[in-house]
């Protein structure tokens, strides 16, 4: 059992992250969607790895587990981004709570076709890539709140959503 990641990564937004590099205020916006298609082309070629399924320690996500994980956060954060685009612009629209270890648990990850996963990834990750990519320059300052009521602009909800996919190329570096 892997212990539930309880921490608020926000502050990624205000400094760079220790353990991946990742360096959000020094990442342009604009880069997010070619970073999206090369963290998801990263983990994608993981996948063939013929440990994908075995988890280093009983602590960390196999390779499997993390690139599943990753699929679901590009599904997540391009329904976020779209409430923020149908927004109105002056209130932050509320993004519905996701448990990722909840969803990790009951759609066994780790029990999923590597292959299958690394198809879904590349759809998922290229249709987030375009959404950020579509975004006019006039639009990036619409609001959007996590349900814990973190307050994002679609270009920090941006930044934010690629060190996610940045850590987890990191965690399966090998």
């Amino acid at each position: 059992m892997i212990v539930p990641d309880t921490k608020n990564w926000t502050w990624v937004l205000e400094r760079t992250c220790a353990e991946c590099g990742f360096d959000a205020e020094n990442t342009a916006y604009a880069a997010v969607p070619d970073l999206t298609r090369d963290s998801a082309a990263r983990l994608g070629a993981a996948l063939e790895r013929a440990d994908a399924r075995v988890r280093p320690d009983e602590l960390t996500w196999s390779v499997l587990e993390y690139a599943a994980h990753v699929r679901d956060v590009c599904r997540i954060f391009d329904t976020r981004l779209a409430l923020m685009l149908a927004g109105d612009g002056v209130e932050a629209p509320r993004f519905e709570n996701w448990d990722q270890d909840e969803t990790a648990v009951a759609d066994r990850y780790n029990e999923q076709d590597p292959a299958v996963v690394a198809r879904e990834l590349a759809v998922a990750a290229e249709r987030v890539a375009a959404a950020f990519d579509s975004v006019a320059a006039d639009r990036l300052e619409l609001p959007g709140a996590r349900s814990d009521g973190s307050l994002f602009t679609v270009d920090s909800l941006g930044r934010y959503f690629l060190h996610d996919l940045v850590h987890h190329v990191h965690d399966v570096r090998g």
